[in-house]
């Protein structure tokens, strides 16, 4: 038998966890934050209650030298390279997910 558990989700995001450990954190104010913590935080929400799902994968085989891969699934087709130092609030509207939070 197949269950079904509800979300709020409208999308998700993919952030390769690979990358993100090459970069050694890299976001947030200090920079030492993996993108995929400092994402979850601006969306706002959590878990299954989130607008949005972001989750930390496995090796996305694209290996970007001192940057994290990062697909939307809104857009498969469309993956983006994300480097450090990058305002993650821009990546986060980038991703139509409206204005972040503070």
């Amino acid at each position: 038998m197949i269950r079904r558990a509800k979300a709020e989700w409208t999308g998700a995001v993919m952030v390769c966890g690979k990358c993100s450990k090459k970069v050694g954190g890299g976001f947030g104010p200090k920079g030492r934050t993996p993108l995929a913590k400092v994402l979850r935080k601006l969306i706002g929400g959590k878990g299954r209650k989130a607008p949005l799902g972001v989750i930390e994968t496995r090796c996305l085989k694209l290996c970007p030298r001192n940057a994290v891969t990062l697909v939307d699934t809104a857009r498969p087709g469309e993956w983006l390279v994300v480097s450090p130092g990058d305002p993650v609030a821009e990546i986060a509207m980038r991703l139509g997910r409206g204005a972040p939070q503070a």
